[in-house]
């Protein structure tokens, strides 16, 4: 397939379709209250935000890794990201989507949900049975 080939199916997929995929790709790798937000109407820089809690700075770098790493396989565009050393709020601008890795305390503590309440929620359609994780006894 030639770039201009690849171009042509990037800018064809659905920002609704591309929010499923990688709010997936979140949801698989234990990403926790996965959402996605359809903000076409509201903002002329990108058209689709997604938020996920990270258990910790490792598990936030390490979606961030996953994410990236599915999005090389893909093809997509990949303009940037910004958080990753410090971890408590990873940001990754996928030019269309802008995914926003957080730890809960700095995800409750910048609240974008409220920021971006105007915008559409969207059924990323996730298997929520996560199995639990064991317990130490």
């Amino acid at each position: 397939m030639s770039d201009k080939d690849v171009k042509k199916k990037l800018a064809a997929m659905p920002v609704l379709d591309k929010l499923k995929i990688v709010g997936n790709w979140l949801h698989e790798k234990k990403g926790q209250q996965v959402l996605g937000l359809d903000v076409r109407e509201i903002s002329n820089v990108f058209e689709g935000v997604l938020i996920v809690t990270a258990q910790n700075v490792r598990h936030a770098q390490a979606l961030a890794d996953y994410v990236l790493e599915k999005v090389g396989e893909n093809k997509w565009e990949y303009m940037g990201m910004e958080g990753y050393k410090g971890g408590d709020w990873i940001l990754l601008d996928l030019n269309d989507v802008i995914v926003h890795i957080f730890l809960a305390d700095t995800r409750q503590f910048y609240n974008l949900e409220g920021f971006w309440a105007r915008g559409k929620e969207v059924d990323l359609d996730l298997d929520e049975e996560q199995p639990e994780e064991a317990e130490n006894g």
